[in-house]
């Protein structure tokens, strides 16, 4: 066999190499941050009790996400209807995908959000969902008060550490998307 067979077998089998380490470290998901300890609220605390529709928690929603990101490199909005949608582009090998992930709150008994992932549309690719999770938090890097979580197909707000003015804290009380019925409590403390 000659030295240009070899060196052509050589470097196909580099370039094979080198693609097949690339999808393990994308496809592969790590272990996941562990949520924060669930805080119980001061019975002295005065609570003010906030009603909103849907369409205030979306305007509210992207409101804090520009803020967090600062005009990022990835455009994030959520449009919140029958279901949280979150829509954003990925760019694999200089190509850029739409990507919509759907999800279902749920409301933690502290108040913060959990955010299950219901479906998911990459384009026409078909990309498991961990693995979107998983390019999204590191392609973005996210607000303190969300926390991408692959491995378990969801995304946790924790809304004590949103921003509010003083020391104002917010948290969940119902989140019916159905009903349009969305009623957040504002804590502030004596």
């Amino acid at each position: 066999m000659n030295r240009w067979k070899i060196g052509f077998f050589l470097l196909a089998g580099l370039v094979a190499a080198a693609f097949a380490a690339v999808i393990f470290f994308i496809s592969s998901t790590p272990e996941s941050v562990p949520l924060p300890k669930m805080e119980v609220a001061d019975a002295s605390d005065n609570v003010l009790t906030v009603s909103a529709t849907k369409e205030n928690f979306e305007s509210i929603a992207n409101t804090y996400i520009r803020k967090a990101t600062k005009g990022g490199p990835l455009p994030l909005t959520i449009e919140v209807g029958e279901d949280v949608a979150l829509y954003s582009e990925m760019t694999v090998f200089s190509l850029t995908f739409p990507v919509i992930m759907h999800f279902e709150p749920v409301v933690r008994e502290d108040g913060n959000l959990i955010l299950k992932q219901s479906s998911m549309e990459v384009g026409v690719l078909n990309i498991q969902p961990a693995t979107v999770l998983n390019i999204l938090k590191d392609s973005v890097k996210p607000p303190p008060w969300l926390i991408v979580r692959p491995k378990e197909e969801e995304l946790f707000i924790d809304l004590s550490k949103f921003d509010v003015s003083s020391n104002f804290r917010v948290r969940a009380k119902t989140f019916d998307l159905a009903k349009d019925e969305i009623m957040l409590e504002i804590i502030i403390p004596k």
